[in-house]
């Protein structure tokens, strides 16, 4: 089935194949929501998203972890309008709340190339957190520069491009409740 035929909110822009449908999404955050909340048991727990990709995503997931916690966010950016990561990672928006003594759940919408999240990491790791986790929506399994492992992880990711749920290219898909493979 093509999503560009049964899809109005693409308006004409083509996707090659659903990867994973709103249903499958759904389940997968509950899911993850219930790991998160037992893994977190006690302590201030701070879920710090890295925009924009994670938005969708941290929001579903925030209100899946039954116990108290924080929301704050963390915009990098590396890719521009181009399909791959430029490679220079910068910090473009930091979190504004203390960080010091918190669990720290970094909420990131693909692990790709690594390079983001292992930047991220490092400026986590030095405001002295009582612990820095990882949670992907989806990881491609090629990081070849991340540094850190991904300890929650949504769904495995094909090696394509991918929008929907927050995913974009040069913004445009973020919208979409599923994820697609970009043509």
């Amino acid at each position: 089935m093509s999503a560009s035929i049964t899809d109005p909110r693409l308006d004409g822009q083509a996707l090659s194949r659903i990867v994973y449908d709103a249903d499958q999404i759904a389940r997968r955050v509950r899911q993850l929501g219930a790991d998160l909340t037992a893994a977190y048991p006690e302590g201030e727990l701070l879920v710090l998203g890295l925009l924009k990709g994670s938005f969708i995503f941290l929001g579903d997931l925030v209100r899946q972890i039954a116990r108290p916690l924080q929301v704050d966010f963390l915009v990098a950016a590396s890719y521009g309008d181009a399909k791959t990561s430029s490679g220079d990672v910068r910090l473009v928006y930091d979190a504004g709340t203390k960080l010091e003594g918190k669990h720290i759940l970094l909420v990131e919408d693909i692990v790709d190339s690594g390079r983001t999240l292992t930047r991220m990491m490092d400026l986590l790791s030095q405001r002295r957190p009582r612990s820095v986790e990882i949670c992907a929506l989806l990881h491609k399994r090629v990081a070849a520069h991340l540094s850190y492992p991904v300890r929650f992880v949504g769904f495995e990711a094909p090696n394509e491009f991918l929008v929907g749920y927050g995913l974009d290219h040069a913004e445009d898909f973020r919208h979409l409740p599923y994820i697609a493979s970009l043509q």
